[in-house]
């Protein structure tokens, strides 16, 4: 079915103040759940269905737990993770506009950090090179095991062009957390080969994945992969653990980084970036191939048909539950 895009920005408002969150934190966590809705990314409203992500009541104020010239580490009082993680963004930023280099991690926040590209792309627009890390509880299994352990640990990359930025937004997990979540939602199966279930066994079934755990992509060097993250988004930055070792929350790291550090300047960088991705797009194309793509390409140019239109396909029982969680 169709929805307005002005509607469902209204009903999605509603139903994240709804889970307890003031003006000022509904509106960020707003703006980062209707940039992964307008651009197809899974990490969309189904994250206010069903348990959501309701605030913690015992919050307190987002801190700086130590800070140099060039980073911060924050605590995040066990706040909602995209309003910590926004935070985080605009310290980095402020941090490498005046030193050419800001490394910002935080730890205690109570939830996921939403897509990550919106962090990645907001650097970018800034004219710095961005690159953005997030931890997750166990999820996904190392390689050889079918035992949740790593988070899905995303990690994006946003760097400026003369035009858009490219932005690559990924997950180390061969299917997103939430794409599952959506995908049992739906009432619809996963693709063969990314997940187990709780005996090991393969499973296209979302619930049977759900308990069980998530494969990463592209064997063990995506697993490895993960396990670099996992490594920058908990020793590092110090996520608290349980009396088991395992994670009490999510922990996350940001890059931001002025490319004048080593190019004449971000004119000529940016230019040199936008002949390069020109030069991408004119080769040879495989038989069958109509355009080769970029990363943040097919997000933005689903961004672009969606808004043209002023409306967006959504599933009825989602949008349905969707208005339940806003009426409270």
């Amino acid at each position: 079915m169709k929805v307005g895009i002005e509607t469902l920005r209204d009903v999605a408002r509603r139903a994240i103040a709804r889970q307890g969150f003031d003006e000022a934190d509904t509106e960020i966590i707003l703006e980062i759940i209707m940039y992964a809705q307008l651009r197809g990314n899974n990490q969309n409203v189904i994250k206010l269905l069903g348990p959501g992500m309701p605030a913690n009541p015992e919050a307190g104020q987002i801190g700086i737990a130590k800070e140099t010239k060039l980073s911060a580490l924050l605590d995040g009082g066990w706040n909602q993770g995209m309003v910590v993680m926004s935070r985080a963004c605009e310290i980095a930023i402020e941090k490498a506009k005046e030193h050419g280099f800001g490394i910002v991690g935080s730890r205690r926040t109570n939830s996921p950090t939403g897509a990550i590209g919106y962090y990645a792309r907001w650097i970018a627009d800034e004219g710095l090179l961005g690159f953005v890390f997030s931890g997750s509880p166990e999820l996904m299994a190392v390689y050889g095991s079918y035992e949740a352990f790593l988070g899905t640990n995303p990690l994006a990359l946003g760097i400026p062009t003369t035009g858009k930025p490219i932005v690559l937004d990924m997950a180390t997990a061969a299917i997103a957390w939430y794409g599952i979540h959506l995908a049992n939602a739906e009432g619809k199966s996963i693709p063969e080969g990314v997940a187990y279930d709780r005996e090991g066994q393969f499973t296209t079934d979302p619930a049977r994945a759900l308990a069980g755990a998530i494969k990463a992509f592209g064997g063990f060097k995506g697993a490895a992969l993960a396990l670099i993250v996992e490594i920058l988004t908990r020793p590092l930055v110090g996520a608290t653990r349980n009396d088991d070792g395992s994670k009490s929350d999510w922990g996350n790291l940001i890059f931001a980084i002025d490319p004048e550090l080593l190019a004449d300047d971000l004119d000529s960088f940016q230019s040199a970036v936008s002949d390069l991705i020109h030069r991408v797009k004119a080769s040879k194309r495989l038989p069958g191939v109509d355009e080769i793509p970029v990363p943040g390409e097919r997000g933005d140019a689903h961004f672009e048909r969606v808004t043209a239109a002023g409306e967006i396909e959504m599933d009825e029982k989602i949008w349905r539950e969707l208005k339940a969680v806003a009426s409270g």
